[in-house]
């Protein structure tokens, strides 16, 4: 059984930071990139950062790019968010997702992620 479980989130002053974790098991080989979204009410929900399979690939969202980190312990089978410098808009509920290096389609795009945790809420108050 595959299980995706966040954890790390919590009330933040703007400016602060915050270092959400994704740990996870049960995932086969294939799957590969693990990436962290995240939805507000108002919004849909939106790619933030994903790391690949090698240690070193990673990508960012412009609007979090400079101020966000993701990174892997593999041994741990868990994935971290580092977040900087955090603003007011970064407040969402934040989701991290599984997805097979197999399947087609933009690393942006919910629908390419097979495996989803329940999620995070993170807010930043100004």
């Amino acid at each position: 059984q595959v299980r995706l479980v966040e954890s790390g989130g919590g009330s933040v002053q703007a400016g602060g930071s915050l270092k959400l974790s994704c740990t996870t098991s049960g995932l086969s080989a294939s799957i590969n990139y693990i990436a962290w979204f995240r939805q507000t009410p108002e919004q849909e929900r939106e790619g933030v950062a994903v790391v690949g399979p090698g240690l070193r690939i990673t990508y960012y969202a412009s609007i979090v790019e400079g101020r966000f980190s993701i990174s892997r312990d593999i041994p741990k089978n868990t994935v971290y968010l580092q977040m900087n410098n955090l603003k007011p808009e970064d407040t969402a509920m934040y989701y991290c997702a599984a997805g097979s290096r197999d399947r087609a389609g933009s690393l942006w795009n919910p629908q390419r992620y097979d495996h989803w945790g329940q999620g995070t809420q993170v807010t930043v108050s100004s």
